[in-house]
């Protein structure tokens, strides 16, 4: 999944952001606001983890901005404003969930997983015959597990998040590397897109000329 942090902690948010990376995900760090608001015109995100209080303002008010202006991705704030009240204010600002600092990392994770599978199931049935399992990072295809590495595995969990959509060469390659991640090289992405052809199926990906690429929802 490529990630937004804004977190202005500087040992935090490295921390998080290299143990996040560790674990597969794009991660884009932002320290404040302003560089937020930057990082996310126009780019794809599939989830933001959200400080509180931020040196130019408020985290959780920028997200119920951003929330009046259109279509967000799921949130987590990230705080240690710890009381039932801050917990309620955040929850009703519109953030998917409420994490207090101090925590550990792999109860963030766990918790971004499930504000995934409330957006979309875990398990993914796509054509012609591929199911996916979003959570344990799992592909089978005919029934048959599919070896996938995490390179393949990044490519197919960013067009499974946006199933029946197509999405375009450059913001597929931003949503695997992320800003800082590095470059990828003229041709790499319809290499990978290859391999995952040839485990899972010449058709499981579709491929239109001027759109980029896509899967669909297996027909039930």
């Amino acid at each position: 999944m490529r990630l937004l942090l804004l977190e202005d902690d500087p040992i935090l948010g490295e921390g998080l952001r290299d143990w996040l990376r560790a674990e597969g995900h794009a991660v884009d760090w932002c320290r404040s606001i302003a560089e937020a608001r930057a990082a996310v015109h126009g780019e794809p995100f599939d989830a933001w983890l959200l400080d509180w209080q931020l040196p130019d303002g408020s985290g959780k008010q920028w997200l119920v901005d951003r929330q009046r202006a259109g279509h967000t991705p799921p949130a987590l704030l990230l705080t240690a404003r710890g009381e039932l009240g801050d917990r309620i204010e955040g929850l009703d600002a519109g953030a998917a969930d409420y994490l207090v600092k101090p925590f550990a990392p792999e109860e963030l994770a766990a918790r971004l997983r499930a504000c995934l599978r409330r957006q979309q199931p875990a398990r993914k049935r796509l054509e012609p015959d591929v199911e996916l399992d979003l959570a344990a990072r799992r592909a089978w295809a005919a029934g048959e597990e599919a070896d996938l590495t995490a390179r393949e595995w990044a490519l197919l969990e960013a067009l499974a998040l946006r199933t029946g959509r197509w999405v375009s060469k450059a913001d597929l390659d931003r949503l695997v590397h992320g800003f800082d991640g590095e470059p990828a090289l003229s041709n790499a992405l319809e290499v990978h897109i290859a391999k995952l052809r040839r485990k899972l199926g010449r058709d499981a990906i579709e491929t239109l000329r001027g759109m980029g690429y896509r899967v669909r929802d297996a027909q039930v």
